[in-house]
């Protein structure tokens, strides 16, 4: 009763609980449908979260990134094509699974593996953030700076297999970001006396260009083909409950490894979904029956990717640092509240954080609850024709980034990011780094600038910091041992 009273102290109401099962339901569904993302589905959320307060608008988007992270599941394993890239390994035993005749039993375990993930990072999110966050708010500018660094540096160089790809779209972010007024002397900046580049370039319209409008330019003419002779007898959840406990040690060792990878900025659960997938596969007894539809590789791979959830969001409340493009978006809808998460937010916000909580273990359930009473609705929903379903998002688009100041100026912006974001796919430019550049271009400059004003010009202090230090050297190193292993694989390949 007293966590019901403080909740609702907290700003928690039924709107608010209402708002996540939205949430959640519109990211099940851009989730599941291929082609849409859930980065997609949180770009268009966010600019209704202007009329909300920060409670209800931070819960409404927390309840789409659970949903697009458990959704894409269904179009893995009914159609084999992952709705996200955090189902890609999903694909490989729950499609020949479903194949077999046994859908529900496939939907079943990936959906309640993804419920557990949820439950376990979302565990390690309350044990660790506090902890962490007590420690961040007596990091300096010089410590600061340095941990930015390194996330950059670590998002592109593992957000690609070429890694000079990778840092140049990291650092054409930056320099997007360095457009308008610089922080603290306020000079004008790649402008070109234009009044409206003079206030640079918005969050929202970049993101949705990026991952909106590159989207549908790319899936323009194409039609999936949807099998229509899916039979979904469905009796409970497809499985006996003996299996959990048979794949106990599987789930939690995925579990760990979702929570672990989800922490490193810049990797998230695509890869933390593939990577439980090889460790479960190279501890079985009987890793030949991989990819022929075995269970153990289901549990594996949803329970990685949603775990990846809980580790995401600890640098992101405690450093401000986003692990992905779907946390860099929820810094948006920090920031639109007037809230700069990073050292000091969770004590500043307590009751928000508080609330934000709730809505990650709500949402989680809510997810749960939804996809079990849809797995009958999800093929008629995946088979939604794209003529009509890019027709209605595409207004969306325009009205959001058009929303955002009230000017054409910002769809002009939306537009030019669509165009770049499908030229850098066509090319095999990661989109990821690119946006996280541009939100953590500012904060490693204003660090930068303002660990300077304190030294007084002396650089060398960045080194005689011992938290600084370290994440430099390690920032160093990390680009050297890519670059080398980079010039190795190539030098083989030549071969």
């Amino acid at each position: 009763m007293e966590i019901i009273q403080y909740a609702s102290d907290s700003g928690f109401e039924f709107i608010t609980l209402l708002l996540i099962i939205v949430g959640a339901a519109f990211g099940i569904v851009f989730g599941a449908i291929p082609g849409l993302t859930s980065t997609m589905g949180m770009a268009l959320m966010l600019p209704i979260t202007f009329g909300l307060d920060p409670v209800n608008g931070l819960s409404l988007l927390v309840g789409v990134y659970i949903g697009g992270e458990s959704g894409g599941l269904v179009s893995a394993t009914l159609l084999g094509i992952p709705g996200t890239s955090s189902s890609v390994a999903t694909t490989f035993d729950g499609y020949p699974l479903a194949q077999k005749g046994e859908p529900a039993k496939a939907l079943g375990i990936g959906i309640t593996g993804s419920l557990i993930g949820n439950l376990f990072g979302f565990a390690v999110l309350i044990a660790f953030a506090p902890v962490i966050s007590r420690y961040a708010v007596k990091i300096t500018p010089f410590d600061y700076f340095s941990i930015t660094l390194f996330a950059i540096a670590l998002i592109a160089v593992v957000s690609s297999g070429n890694m000079f790809k990778g840092l140049t779209s990291g650092l054409v972010g930056i320099f997007l970001a360095s457009v308008g007024f610089s922080p603290i002397d306020g000079v004008e900046r790649f402008t070109f006396n234009s009044v409206n580049l003079k206030s640079g370039f918005e969050l929202l319209p970049l993101i949705i260009g990026l991952y909106g409008i590159s989207e549908i330019i790319i899936n323009i003419g194409e039609e999936r083909k949807i099998k229509s002779d899916l039979k979904l007898k469905v009796k409970g959840l497809g499985y006996k409950l003996s299996e959990i406990y048979t794949n106990a040690w599987n789930i939690i060792r995925s579990a760990i490894i979702g929570v672990a990878i989800g922490i490193l900025p810049g990797i998230g659960a695509s890869l933390s979904n593939i990577m439980a997938y090889t460790r479960t596969k190279t501890a079985s007894k009987n890793p030949e029956k991989f990819g022929t539809g075995t269970t153990e590789g289901i549990w594996a791979s949803e329970t990685a990717n949603n775990a990846n959830i809980g580790g995401a969001f600890i640098p992101l409340l405690t450093l401000g640092i986003p692990g992905d493009g779907v946390t860099a978006i929820l810094i948006g809808g920090f920031m639109i509240h007037g809230i700069t998460p990073g050292p000091g937010m969770m004590a500043a916000n307590e009751e928000l954080i508080f609330v934000i909580f709730i809505s990650i273990v709500l949402g989680g359930i809510i997810v749960f609850l939804l996809q079990t009473m849809g797995i009958r609705l999800f093929p008629k929903i995946l088979s939604i024709p794209p003529r009509y379903l890019y027709t209605i998002l595409f207004v969306l688009m325009i009205l959001g980034s058009y929303f955002e100041n009230y000017t054409m100026y910002d769809i002009w912006v939306m537009l030019f990011f669509g165009v770049l974001g499908y030229f850098m796919r066509q090319f095999n430019f990661p989109l990821v780094p690119m946006l996280l550049g541009f939100v953590l271009g500012p904060i490693a400059e204003e660090n930068f600038r303002r660990a300077l004003m304190y030294s007084k010009g002396d650089y060398t202090v960045f080194l005689l910091k011992p938290i600084s230090a370290i994440f430099i050297i390690a920032t160093i190193v990390l680009i050297i041992v890519s670059l080398y292993k980079e010039i190795k694989n190539n030098s083989n390949l030549s071969q």
